[in-house]
Order: structure tokens, then C-alpha cells, then sequence
């Protein structure tokens, strides 16, 4: 029999014992398992930005060691993770000492427990003094739990002046020229007060889908969920990658702030959101009246209730469980926090969280199933990616039968085996995803999986590069599966846009031998396409039509279609506005594109990379033979028309053109398109069912555009 510690703890039984002293080893052995256990997942979620167990579980396993602990104290260990907060900061990050602790929130995951809170508070706040039932119903104001990383911006004389993560709740990792990039984090705020706003950063939902579909085309790190990609993009030691991901931040609270006369902290009520105000002199009363301060500086603040009443609070919950699935942004939760400022003085704080607020923690709605087989695929640059295959079983409003287990190490690392009883869920709502294996349901006939050391498609030998977690297959140039997959990308909506051929018609072609290379679509005849099965003389004259037009795309367009690893849509149009030509791009050494704000070091070695191979020299001389445009847009820019230098953002439905149009109309008289609104936006272009976006431009007094008036300005 097995004697190891489990990988996984689960709630252990005690057992029969033979007294005091075989409870006190039993107890003993399981806080040390349970401390050991916890202490390697806070490296995991904090340090590493790799969580391995769902929030829900390690709420779970945190209470059981707690509890063990409050019973044998004697047994506690020095390095027990209760009453520690977030993770340790690192090293390559100079440290922050912040001035007022930044605390953490207890969990709860059953309205019960709400309502066990509103008796302590009510209790608490009787004994004090300062409420009795007479008052009436507690007001308590209810925000969304944005599931991000905490920071902490400092402001002196209206100037930002640094930012830091929230790390072990004492110090913090100076994370400011991050930050910086961050649009809705401003630089400049109308109050010339030193003061510490704390706020999370997040990653919208579709932001996180394009983050992770370009880190598993250049082998990189898969996170898991929305959280870690903001945390892993947030604490990258170079500032031009955070800049190239779509971040963004609510803020929540004010930590300390010094006196209007002398900045020196005499009028502070520190360390456990209580902000000073929108007056000078005095500050707000109410978290309500905090909130309207901090979006009068100009950032963003969620949408929040006040609840007179913990009947209130349950009604809210019950009407953010119904929307949250459909928010841009991911939560994992609501908060509540007591209301008046004064009365939380009155509670205080314990060591971890405050005594006047709380955390309602919405349940994952998570299925059990089977692993029946675990396949490979390859992508369009080699990179193999296994999934898992189930017993189709209907999560979140769909059935689910595969998710994505990302490379080798993912699936050591969670221990996943063919014939696995597994819990999944979907991580932001979309995607897929194991959290854990029911390891206690084995029967011993599951089977471990290994990579295999061929590629499925090819039978090249696998390699595994250096810093990489990926197996790659490196024969690009006859790998069947790399070669359909970089014809799909090629003709894709934000490369070559060629409508008509989806990847099923892509698949065809290129299995019938008409089109190997991207350059074999513009050789393609109208009465080789129109024998087709489904496509008639109408349809392939209509297809080559689109094909041809397509030769006039723009120079960023092609760059994106080649499938260059690591340069994605924004990086070609950066380097199409830089270089001018597709010649230039070419003949450019390391040096010179490094010198382009936002292309690193790693991007710049793949382009080189890829231009110094000759089978691409060749492809590239095959497109200029077919009459492909390598050059770069040579539209001036109107500024009298009011859009240089201005941002936009797009909503809804057009009827005109496709946002993809108006985008690149704006891109071309010197404006910018952005994906949110903020103080910092210019102009929203509303369209027909124009959604969240448009509320906030109203709330923020942002000026809305209609189409009639956004051709206006063109012309």
C-alpha cells in the first residue's frame, strides 16, 4: 500500500483512536499536511500566477486548518498560512512599504452566513453605543468582487507618482511603469492631496481569450483564468508587454490620505477604507459618498447598491447571479461593506480582513464527468496541444465535450489520466476547463498520458525549446496540419479577410492539392472551384472576385496573415507604420526593431528569425509575383477634421460599415480605436443595440456620436 502523502489533501476522517494521544497525532499529521499544502498553492495563485485548485476548494481547505488550529493551538505551525495575506513580493521588483495595511476580505458562501454577519455587526455596533433596534435596518452598500490583482497608486500635488501590488499586505512590489500603461488608471487627478487610492486590475473576458489563443501559438504560459492573466501581465519586468495587453482597473478604496494644508497625514483615518472626502476639509460620511469621490477624480468605480438591510443584500445577490454571465469583466463575487464610515471605526479590524465587511463568493457551477480519451492537435505553428475528450455534460448553459489542457506540464502537474472522474468548469464563463481530478474515484485502470515524440500529422520528431513548455513539430514547411492551419489564419477576418473561404472550404483545397501555400489562392480559377460540392458558378465567380480584391489589403493585414509567432494584429501595424514597406521590415536587424515602442526583445529575435529563412523569402517573392500590396498605408492625416489625436470607441451595431472599417477610418485620419470607455475617450460611435459601453459614456459625459455625424468629421 501506497504510504505517500496525498498530492491532493481531501477532508480526512479521524479515525478510531485510542485515546487523546492518538487524536492529538491524527490532528497533528493533517495541519501539517494541510499547511504544507496551502503554503505550496499560495505560491502557486500569488508568486507564480498559476492557481491548481478553484477558489471554492481552497476556501475549503483554509477553514478546515483554521479550525484545526483553534483546537490545538500547541500545534500551530511558525510558518501556518492563517492570518497571512496574498504572497511574498519579488525580488525583481523593488519593494513598497505601504502605509496602511492592505487587508483582505473573509469569505462566505451561503446566504446563511450573510446572515450570521448582520447579527455580529448589529451585535457589535450595539455594544458600542452608537445603533440600537430602534434605528432601524444597518445600511450596508454591495459592489461586484472584481476577480484581478489589488494595487495600491500614490498620488502627490495630482500626479501619480508610484504604484504597487498589494503582495503580503505589508509590502508590496513597485509595479508604477506598469501601471502607467494602464489607459484608466490616470496620470493626472483634479486634487493636489498625497493620498493611496487601492484598486484591482483586471483583464476583460475577450481580452483574456485573445491573450491566451496568442500564448498558446508561441508556446508560452496558458493562464488559467482571467485573474492570473492580469497578475502574470501586471508583474512582467517589462513595461512594452504589459502596454500590449488589454488591462484595466476599478477602483474601491482610499488607504490613507494626508491633510489639504500639509499632506502630512494629521486628518487620516487610516488603514481600513476610510477615504477622506470630496470636501477640503472633511471627508465623506458613507462609503456611497467615497465611491462618487474616486469617480470624480477620474477612475473607473463599479456599479454599486446601498441595502438597507441584509434582506436587501440577498436580494442583490440574486440579481448579480443572473447578470454577471453576461459582464465584459469577470467577478467572482459581491462585496458588502458596512455604509457609514464612523461606525466601522466602532468594529475595527481583525488580523486578516475588517470586522465591518464581508465577501459573498457565488458557487462555480462545476460538472462531473469522464476523461475517456486525451488527443493532440497542432497548431499553425507547430505547437502541439493536448485536450481532453469527455463524456459530453452540460455546463454553464452549454454541453461541454473537450477543454484545452495546454502542454505536458499542465497535465503532471494536475495529475490528469485517461479514465479520470474529473470536476470542470468554465474559467470567465467561456472556457472549459478541469479543476480537479476526483482522485479518490480511481479504480486503478486509468492510464497516464505521455506526449508523443512524433507529430500526429507529419511523424516529425518533437522538440521541446529551450524556456518554452511547448513540444513543437519544426517541419513548417510539410507538416500538413501547420500548413491548413496557417492557410486559415492567412485568409482570416483580421488578416487577408477573403469572404467565402471559411476553414471547411480551406480544408477541401488544400486536401484536393490546389492550394499548399498562401500564394496558391490567387492562382485559383473560377471552373476549378465552381466542380465543387456546394459552390456553383455564381458562388466561385463571387469567391475569386474576393480573392483578387483582397491583393490591395493593407501592408499590416499581410504581416498579421503570415503567421510570424508573436506578432499579432497591433504589433503589424505598428511595424507596417514604422518600416512603410514589407522590404524594409525584411532587411531590419534586432536593434532597429527593439527601438519600436512595444516590440521586446522576443518578438524582434522571431521576426528576424522568420525573415532569414528562406523558405519564407520565397513566399514573400510568390505574393509580390501575385500582385500582393507591400506597402504601407500613404493616407495623410487630416488634423482639421477632429479626429487626430483623439480616441474613439465603438459600440453596437453599424449600418455603414463594419467596425473594422470604421476602426481603420479613424486609424487613418491619426485618431485611435479603443476597446473601453474612460475619462481619457474622446468619442463614442453608437450603432444599433449599442450596449454597457454606451451607459458608461453617458455616466462619464462622454460625447456620443451617431454615424450621420461620425461622416461628418470624415468629410
Amino acid at each position: 500500500m501506497d504510504e505517500q502523502k496525498p498530492d491532493h489533501p481531501v477532508n480526512a476522517e479521524a479515525g478510531q483512536g485510542n485515546g487523546v494521544a492518538d487524536q492529538s497525532n491524527v490532528a497533528a499529521d493533517r495541519i501539517n499536511e494541510l499547511t504544507d499544502f496551502i503554503l505550496r498553492l499560495n505560491t502557486q495563485y500569488y508568486d507564480l500566477d498559476q492557481p491548481l485548485v478553484s477558489d471554492a476548494e481552497y476556501d475549503s481547505l483554509y477553514k478546515e486548518l483554521a479550525e484545526l488550529e483553534k483546537q490545538h493551538p500547541n500545534l500551530r505551525r511558525s510558518d501556518s498560512p492563517i492570518g497571512q495575506i496574498g504572497g511574498r513580493p519579488d525580488r525583481q521588483f523593488g519593494k513598497v512599504q505601504h502605509r496602511a495595511p492592505v487587508i483582505s476580505l473573509d469569505n462566505s458562501y451561503d446566504p446563511a452566513e450573510l446572515l450570521e454577519f448582520d447579527r455580529r455587526i448589529r451585535g457589535l455596533l450595539s455594544a458600542a453605543g452608537v445603533w440600537t433596534e430602534a434605528d432601524g435596518p444597518v445600511a450596508y452598500v454591495v459592489e461586484p468582487k472584481i476577480d484581478g490583482l489589488s494595487v495600491v497608486l500614490t498620488y502627490e500635488g495630482g500626479r501619480l507618482i508610484r504604484g504597487a501590488t498589494r503582495g503580503d499586505g505589508e509590502i508590496g512590489e513597485d509595479v508604477t511603469l506598469n501601471l502607467r500603461t494602464i489607459k484608466d488608471v490616470p496620470d493626472i487627478i483634479p486634487d493636489q492631496r498625497e493620498m493611496d487610492l487601492r484598486g484591482e486590475v483586471y483583464m476583460p473576458k475577450q481580452a483574456f481569450l485573445e491573450l491566451n489563443r496568442k500564448q498558446e501559438i508561441s508556446g508560452g504560459l496558458i493562464f488559467a483564468n482571467p485573474r492570473n492573466a492580469a497578475a502574470g501581465s501586471l508583474r512582467q519586468l517589462d513595461p512594452t508587454v504589459t502596454a500590449g495587453r488589454d488591462l484595466s482597473i476599478f477602483a474601491f478604496n482610499i488607504q490613507w490620505m494626508g491633510s489639504a494644508a500639509t499632506g502630512d497625514g494629521s486628518d487620516v483615518q487610516a488603514g481600513h477604507d476610510i477615504p477622506a472626502g470630496p470636501d477640503a476639509q472633511t471627508g465623506p460620511a458613507t462609503q456611497m459618498e467615497a465611491l462618487v469621490f474616486l469617480k470624480n477624480l477620474g477612475l473607473p468605480v463599479t456599479e454599486h447598491s446601498r441595502c438597507l438591510g441584509i434582506e436587501a443584500v440577498l436580494e442583490q445577490i440574486a440579481l448579480w447571479e443572473a447578470k454577471r454571465k453576461n459582464l465584459t469583466y469577470e467577478i467572482d463575487g459581491l462585496v458588502v461593506k458596512l455604509d457609514r464610515l464612523d461606525w466601522r471605526d466602532s468594529l475595527g479590524v481583525k488580523a486578516k480582513s475588517p470586522r465591518w465587511a464581508t465577501s459573498f463568493k457565488f458557487k462555480p457551477e462545476e460538472a462531473e464527468t469522464t476523461v475517456t480519451d486525451i488527443e493532440v492537435k497542432v497548431g499553425r505553428t507547430g505547437v502541439i496541444t493536448p485536450r481532453a475528450v469527455f463524456i459530453p455534460v452540460r455546463v454553464s448553459g452549454s454541453t461541454v465535450t473537450y477543454a484545452s489542457l495546454h502542454n505536458q506540464d499542465y497535465i503532471t502537474e494536475k495529475d490528469i489520466r485517461i479514465g479520470d472522474r474529473v470536476l470542470i468548469h468554465k474559467a470567465g464563463e467561456i472556457i472549459p476547463e478541469v479543476v480537479r481530478v476526483l482522485a479518490e474515484k480511481r479504480s486503478g485502470g486509468e492510464r497516464v498520458f505521455v506526449m508523443p515524440d512524433k507529430c500526429p500529422s507529419c511523424g516529425s520528431e518533437l522538440q521541446r525549446l529551450p524556456g518554452e513548455a511547448a513540444w513543437r513539430c519544426l517541419n513548417r514547411k510539410n507538416c500538413p496540419a501547420q500548413n491548413v492551419r496557417g492557410l486559415i489564419h492567412f485568409v482570416s477576418r483580421d488578416a487577408m479577410n477573403i469572404d467565402g473561404l471559411g476553414e471547411s472550404l480551406v480544408g477541401r483545397l488544400a486536401d484536393l492539392g490546389l492550394v499548399t501555400s498562401p500564394a496558391d489562392f490567387y492562382e485559383l480559377a473560377a471552373d476549378q472551384l465552381s466542380v465543387l460540392e456546394g459552390l456553383g458558378e455564381k458562388s466561385a465567380a463571387k469567391l475569386t472576385a474576393a480573392i483578387a480584391d483582397s491583393r490591395m489589403r493593407e501592408l499590416d493585414r499581410l504581416i498579421f496573415g503570415l503567421g510570424i509567432p508573436l506578432i499579432g494584429s497591433r504589433a503589424a501595424k505598428l511595424l507596417s507604420d514604422h518600416f512603410g514597406s514589407l522590404e524594409a521590415l525584411m532587411a531590419a536587424d534586432q536593434a532597429t526593431l527593439t527601438a519600436i515602442p512595444e516590440i521586446g526583445d522576443k518578438m524582434a529575435d522571431s521576426l528576424v528569425t522568420y525573415f532569414a529563412d528562406p523558405y519564407n523569402q520565397s513566399l514573400i517573392s510568390e505574393l509580390a509575383a501575385a500582385g500582393l500590396n507591400l506597402t504601407g498605408r500613404t493616407e495623410t492625416v487630416e488634423t482639421k477634421t477632429g479626429i487626430a489625436g483623439r480616441i474613439f470607441v465603438l459600440t453596437g451595431t453599424l449600418d455603414r460599415y463594419t467596425r473594422e472599417e470604421a476602426e481603420r477610418l479613424i486609424e487613418r485620419y491619426g485618431g485611435r480605436a479603443s476597446s473601453s470607455v474612460s475619462k481619457k475617450t474622446d468619442y463614442v460611435l453608437a450603432g444599433r443595440e449599442a450596449g454597457s459601453k454606451l451607459e458608461k459614456a453617458k455616466a462619464l459625459d462622454v460625447r456620443i456620436l451617431t454615424e450621420d455625424e461620425f461622416e461628418a468629421m470624415l468629410k
